[in-house]
């Protein structure tokens, strides 16, 4: 704390990311990271890019990238924004879209850094209780006579839960909601969930961010994107513009170019993950444990007779980290990453052992 603090500052109660420890032999399944590494191709790219061109300023429209993300889609370059990872994208949309009288409207389970960004951005929070089952309802997010949201975001599949939404409850949503923007924030939609990019045409008000940390296997170049109707993203864009111009380096967009030409890499990941998801489920489920449904790369678990803060701590012991939130309603589940056969195999020995 200090004198020169602006009241900003003062008032922050900044986002905590997943750890990142240096533990010899580490089983690190706690940031959702993907477990094999991004397209050759991809890493070709960003070496042939590492030359004399660094000098010079990367295109700060990152027109290449947005007519390879556009035809991947099938939609505009018009309609495509682009960022330094989804945080990034999602920090512009919070200030340039998501600000209106009727507050932001968002689970109570649901990605930590969105009440960052309101502290942040002077936005007033809704927070929207999930179902017992740990599910989005739909109807809690339609307007109530003159209750109505000023804005909505919600990952899908959600987040730390991995439950998905059905495209036809998301689209219930953003079509009951016209007066107000609706993020659907899609990081983990790739592993088994249904993207609502498809509906963009039909919808103003529909945003849709996407990310290459997660399914690309390029948490460490940071990309994010953004999809919606080209008015949404000229908002982006001109907050963008007046806050960096260049956030997309050369490698970056070498590497995310040739990320999103190797169709057949990623298919081949995205499959591996759920298999091995599943797989993993399975086994935690014959250990007793209770694991909600996931479309994710992780998976939220929760044992009857031991305490998640407990168990986290005793993997940690083993040099196998997970993720352990502290909220009350949460407080006894840990979100597992899906690793590779043999990481997961080591974490249901270890739990064996524990329990």
């Amino acid at each position: 704390m200090s004198q020169f603090w602006s009241p900003v500052v003062h008032s922050l109660t900044p986002y905590v990311p997943g750890e990142q420890p240096q533990l010899d032999n580490l089983i690190k399944l706690n940031t959702n990271e993907h477990p094999w590494g991004p397209s050759p191709k991809a890493l070709q790219a960003i070496h042939d890019a590492a030359n004399d061109n660094l000098r010079l300023y990367p295109d700060p429209n990152a027109d290449a990238l947005k007519q390879v993300l556009a035809a991947h889609h099938g939609v505009q370059p018009s309609e495509v924004f682009v960022g330094n990872g989804s945080d990034e994208v999602l920090a512009h949309a919070f200030m340039a879209l998501l600000n209106h009288p009727g507050g932001l409207w968002f689970p109570d389970i649901s990605y930590s850094f969105y009440p960052v960004y309101c502290q942040l951005y002077g936005i007033t929070p809704r927070t929207v209780p999930l179902r017992d089952d740990f599910s989005i309802g739909a109807d809690d997010y339609l307007p109530n006579g003159s209750d109505r949201a000023g804005a909505i975001i919600f990952p899908n599949p959600n987040a730390p839960t991995g439950r998905p939404l059905p495209l036809s409850e998301v689209e219930r949503i953003v079509s009951g909601n016209p007066q107000a923007v609706v993020l659907i924030d899609e990081a983990y939609v790739d592993f088994g969930a249904e993207s609502a990019v498809k509906r963009i045409a039909q919808y103003p008000n529909l945003l849709v961010a996407h990310t290459f940390s997660k399914s690309r296997s390029l948490a460490g170049l940071r990309v994010g994107y953004a999809i919606g109707q080209a008015p949404l993203i000229e908002a982006l864009e001109r907050v963008k513009n007046s806050f960096n111009s260049y956030p997309l380096d050369r490698l970056a967009l070498a590497g995310a170019i040739a990320s999103v030409q190797d169709q057949a890499y990623f298919e081949e990941g995205c499959a591996k993950v759920i298999a091995a998801r599943e797989t993993l489920i399975t086994e935690l489920k014959a250990l007793g444990f209770n694991v909600l449904p996931s479309a994710a790369n992780f998976i939220f678990v929760q044992h009857p007779a031991h305490a998640g803060a407990e168990l986290t701590a005793k993997l940690r012991e083993r040099a196998i980290i997970v993720r352990h939130f502290k909220q009350e309603r949460i407080r006894n589940f840990m979100r597992i990453t899906v690793g590779t056969p043999a990481q997961c195999q080591a974490l249901v020995q270890a739990l064996k052992q524990i329990l």
